[in-house]
């Protein structure tokens, strides 16, 4: 209710908006940014968000924090209402896990023996375990899979197992020898938080998982990759290595790489779950959570009050009625944060691992697109309030690099009802436009974005590239699924993306400027109108082969999503990758993998996914016209 308050209160505000042009400098020596949208302006902002001072804007570092505060003092001098205490609006997160060493145990019991095991070594806690205790009977349930269907389409692991008190031993990953479309099918629930779900809701007290013999990275303990999540998964959970999977099958007289090969084509005689006799296991869990808290940094520019309507003279000469909208806002935003020195999202080149990613297309060319606008819109309020029957908030994310954390905080506990978001328009890399071919998302999630978009567009001039599909890997998708109609602008991924040479000097300031002129109109035009756009309900896409965790094979090819061709173009390759190894390169359309044709994203991960790790594929690419054969060998993805 607070909120509520709070927002009606603000929305309604005529004063308190200063003038445009008392904005704070760039740079602590720099004059002024100009109240009009320039390249001059975004080169500075640009630059002083990728400067190395920020030390790549880490969600939670000191370059993050500055950058927060840097923001929030740009808010403040434009005379915009905070959102939140100084603009800013925390959220906690995970910032990852530590084993605690001294809390963690495994031992296997073999009548009167229990043989002790090494934690790092034989076993790890996963990321996502509960810490705690547990000790148990073992029932080995297969790959732990609960897929619904019909007929063969279903797989339940569980089936006719009873694992109530037990400890579950399971796979990693989905039945290996199973084609590429039901492994995508099988991949979507084949998550190890999902897996270890299931065997907790079926009542067990722990679960272990084993990677089999017959799979990528056999027989190695998995290691403590976090998902982003904070919750547990209620029941501990660790990783085991060949070497304790062997202890706990041996006195059955079983061997699990025979266990795993007759479950691995399906086969409806394969023994797929049963209680190992003569074996106790003592397993505890003890991670220790790590974490940090940041904030977004969120600004209103208020709507001008408006009569609830007024009479005005028809064009058949009678006096007609036009009602005014109820007070709302149009969200702009763009996320802040970038990958620091790394970490597992950087596609950084062999040497580079551990330099400072700036991210000056990722996202600091989106920030600065917010800023522009807000210095724009709130000159344009201050000579024209009557344009302003809707308010505008603009947002700075954290978080989004980490799995969109900041803005689904946002969502999760709204300073400001989410049913007054009229739209959320975003921008994420819009830094380097070429060949005047700018891409619009989430097109679909409102019939009104493509008459505006025309109109707009009139002036603007882009070559556009309009995509339907709402749910994306950015802030986007925190708000689509709450009903709210959302507008992604992107200039597309190239060779620099994720790495340390993604720098503020390799930007087109001319073209993000126009871009940003563009999204302005686009913007004013939803805070005048007396209709809000309409929400329409998108589809998901067809799954892509489920999470990262759960794709096997690794190539190192960094697909080109802006491009609609028939194929998969790629904007570059990973230094060292066995994509680079192989011949393959940015430009490269890739039509055929192994003997599956590819003609879009889709067959291509069925395809990878299908392969044998170490074994070559050829690849056919068009490349400048041409007809390329080359060969990969895949590795596997750790």
């Amino acid at each position: 209710m607070r909120a509520i308050r709070f927002f009606a209160a603000a929305i309604v505000l005529l004063s308190g908006v200063a003038r445009a042009d008392a904005r704070p400098p760039g740079k602590s020596d720099a004059a002024a940014f100009s109240s009009e949208i320039t390249a001059t302006d975004l080169r500075q902002e640009v630059g002083w968000l990728a400067a190395p001072e920020r030390e790549g804007r880490m969600t939670g570092s000191p370059g993050a924090q500055a950058t927060a505060s840097w923001l929030a003092d740009y808010f403040r001098a434009l005379g915009l209402k905070p959102i939140g205490e100084n603009f800013t609006l925390p959220f906690e997160f995970n910032a990852g896990e530590r084993v605690i060493a001294e809390k963690c145990k495994l031992a296997v019991g073999n009548g009167g023996e229990s043989v002790p095991f090494q934690v790092d070594r034989d076993f790890r806690p996963l990321a996502f375990s509960e810490n705690g205790e547990a000790g148990s009977d073992v029932v080995f349930a297969g790959y732990g899979l609960v897929v619904p269907g019909d007929g063969q389409q279903k797989y339940d692991s569980y089936a006719g197992l009873d694992v109530k008190d037990k400890i579950v031993l399971l796979l990693r990953y989905v039945p290996e020898g199973v084609e590429p479309a039901r492994r995508a099918q099988l991949n979507r629930y084949a998550g190890l938080r999902y897996k270890a779900m299931l065997a907790r809701e079926r009542g067990a007290k722990a679960v272990l998982v084993v990677t089999g013999p017959n799979s990528p990275n056999a027989g190695e303990v998995l290691p403590l990759t976090r998902d982003g999540a904070l919750a547990g998964s209620g029941i501990p959970a660790a990783s085991v290595s060949g070497k304790v999977a062997d202890a706990l099958l041996g006195p059955s007289g079983k061997m699990l790489k025979d266990l795993q090969t007759a479950l691995d084509t399906e086969n409806p005689h394969a023994e797929s779950g049963f209680v190992l006799p003569k074996v106790k296991v003592q397993l505890a869990c003890g991670i220790e959570h790590l974490k940090k808290n940041d904030g977004n940094v969120v600004a209103l520019l208020p709507a001008a009050p408006q009569p609830s309507s007024k009479a005005i003279l028809g064009a058949d000469g009678n006096l007609q009625i036009e009602h005014f909208p109820e007070p709302g806002c149009v969200l702009v935003g763009a996320h802040y944060d970038h990958l620091g020195r790394g970490g597992n999202s950087s596609l950084a080149h062999a040497g580079e691992e551990t330099a400072i990613h700036p991210g000056a297309d990722d996202n600091a060319s989106g920030v600065a697109w917010v800023m522009e606008l807000a210095a724009s819109l709130a000159q344009e309020r201050a000579a024209h309030p009557e344009k302003f029957r809707r308010g505008v908030i603009f947002a700075c994310w954290s978080g989004e690099e980490l799995g969109l954390i900041g803005s689904a905080a946002f969502c999760e506990h709204p300073p400001v009802p989410l049913d007054s978001i009229t739209a959320f328009l975003n921008a994420d890399m819009v830094g380097r436009l070429r060949d005047n071919k700018l891409t619009l998302q989430g097109v679909g999630s409102s019939h009104a974005w493509r008459r505006l978009i025309e109109k707009r567009n009139v002036a603007a001039g882009f070559s556009l590239v309009l995509q339907d599909d709402p749910y994306l890997p950015t802030d986007t998708t925190s708000f689509y699924p709450r009903g709210i109609p959302v507008l992604n602008f992107f200039t597309g991924a190239h060779e620099d993306y994720h790495r340390p040479t993604d720098t503020a000097g390799k930007l087109d300031y001319n073209g993000l400027e126009r871009i940003t002129e563009f999204a302005r109109q686009i913007i004013l035009d939803l805070v005048q109108s007396p209709e809000r756009p309409d929400y329409a309900k998108v589809e998901k896409s067809a799954d892509s082969g489920g999470s990262r965790e759960n794709l096997r094979a690794y190539l190192g090819t960094i697909p080109d999503y802006t491009t609609e061709v028939k194929g998969v173009k790629l904007s570059g390759v990973r230094g060292g990758s066995p994509a680079e190894k192989g011949g393959l390169k940015g430009g490269d359309v890739i039509v055929e993998f192994g003997a599956q044709k590819v003609a879009n994203i889709y067959d291509y991960t069925y395809a990878l996914d299908a392969v044998k790790i170490g074994t070559p594929v050829e690849v056919v690419v068009e490349r400048d016209g041409q007809r390329v054969k080359l060969t990969v060998t895949p590795e596997a993805r750790k």
